[in-house]
C-alpha cells in the first residue's frame, strides 16, 4: 500500500469518527426516535442536578432493538476566562 493510499484511508476514518462522536441535544427523551448502537444523545429535561445533563446511550442490541442506558454527566458549556 502506498503512502498516498494510507493517508487517504486515515483521513477517511478520522472524518467518519469525527462525525459520529458529536452528541445531539434534545429537550425530552421521547424526542429520540431512532437511537443507534453507540450513539449518545444529551437530554436537557431538568431531571439531573445543576451543572449536569442526562446522557442517553445505545448500549447493546436485544431482540426488541437497541437498549437505552441513561446517566447524568457534566454539562460542557462555553469556556470562560
Amino acid at each position: 500500500m502506498s503512502l498516498r493510499h494510507a493517508v487517504c484511508l486515515s483521513l477517511l476514518i478520522s472524518a467518519a469518527l469525527a462525525t459520529t462522536s458529536n452528541a445531539a441535544t434534545v429537550g425530552r427523551e421521547q424526542d429520540i426516535v431512532d437511537l443507534k448502537l453507540g450513539q449518545r444523545v444529551m437530554v436537557d429535561d431538568g431531571t439531573c442536578p445543576a451543572g449536569q445533563v442526562k446522557e442517553v446511550r445505545g448500549s447493546k442490541m436485544s431482540d426488541k432493538g437497541v437498549v437505552r442506558v441513561s446517566s447524568c454527566v457534566a454539562r460542557y458549556g462555553p469556556k470562560s476566562k
